[in-house]
């Protein structure tokens, strides 16, 4: 089949994850269009390629071999609004930045949205894996989407309910449809709540700034336990706090291998210092895993996804 001329061959992934490790993409393209996202799919599955659709690349984790396959990285970056009585329905494409986005809200009085400030991440990615911070859920300002099919490259609106979201997840997990647009749900609101809402979306920025690393990290790299999970109960509550555990165990700002090491911040991220490798992550996390397994009988699972590995490299 004639290959697309936007799809390029060969491309590093290095510089498109904020780890800043992995290797190359067999299969590369930034497509613009929906026709070319169209394009892109049928290219990919007339060929039977692997397919990852890449955003921001925040919660990722490449393999030191690549990806052998198609990696798709939406550029549909539009944003279009409409007044619904006291709403106003702003939509945005998959490829437009949640910064870009809040920003453009906040330029035109519309509010909600700052609430996710300073978390890296486009909008089909904040919707894939349901962005949270503190009490607050994408899923809880989205009303409708524009996704297509990977086989047959149709498009459909669907609304809330199809994404069944749940904590970091929604259907798109599924990797049968795929996000074209977003569409939510927000306040209209006067110049005086507007600047409150500006100031809000300051202090947010400033207070995860002096939490969390803010680059060469996935964020969290290791989920939240389920309550199921839990083989043990501290002052009869179950803990499910990941980092709780991490901090017991005393990895922050101490567990190393190669360039990779825990953060001194916050002890569920790992960071690249100097020019790690993704098997140098891959060594940290594994060594988090079994200090928590030795004091505590459980194994954190990761919540950064692994792209481009043959096998498991975790436990």
């Amino acid at each position: 089949m004639f290959k697309p001329s936007f799809i390029k061959v060969n491309i590093s992934l290095q510089d498109k994850n904020w780890f800043q490790t992995g290797g190359p993409a067999r299969f590369f393209c930034e497509p613009k269009t929906i026709q070319e996202f169209q394009q892109a799919l049928d290219y990919t599955d007339k060929q039977k390629l692997p397919l990852f659709i890449l955003g921001q690349g925040a919660n990722i984790l490449v393999s030191d071999d690549g990806f052998d396959g198609l990696v798709i990285r939406p550029k549909i970056t539009t944003i279009t609004q409409e007044k619904e009585k006291d709403a106003v329905l702003v939509t945005a494409g998959a490829g437009t930045t949640m910064h870009d986005l809040i920003e453009y809200c906040l330029a035109h009085n519309v509010i909600g949205l700052e609430e996710f400030s300073g978390i890296p991440g486009t909008v089909g990615g904040s919707v894939y894996i349901n962005l949270h911070y503190f009490n607050f859920l994408l899923a809880q300002f989205l009303v409708s989407a524009q996704i297509i099919n990977k086989h047959t490259g149709r498009i459909k609106i669907v609304n809330n309910d199809w994404f069944a979201f749940g904590y970091n997840y929604s259907t798109l997990h599924q990797q049968n449809n795929y996000l074209l647009t977003a569409t939510f749900k927000l306040k209209q609101a006067c110049d005086i709540k507007t600047a409150y809402a500006k100031g809000r979306r300051q202090e947010i920025i400033r207070h995860r700034t002096a939490r969390y690393p803010s680059t060469h990290t996935c964020g969290s790299f290791f989920r939240n336990f389920y309550e199921n999970e839990i083989t043990q109960e501290i002052n009869q509550k179950k803990i499910i706090f990941v980092a709780y555990y991490l901090d017991k165990i005393g990895v922050k700002g101490q567990l190393q291998h190669g360039g990779a090491v825990v953060s001194h911040q916050h002890a569920n991220m790992i960071v690249n210092t100097n020019n790690a490798t993704t098997t140098d992550i891959i060594t940290v996390a594994k060594e988090m895993q079994n200090l928590v397994k030795k004091q505590f009988g459980m194994i954190p699972q990761p919540e950064c996804q692994l792209i481009g590995f043959k096998n498991n490299p975790l436990r």
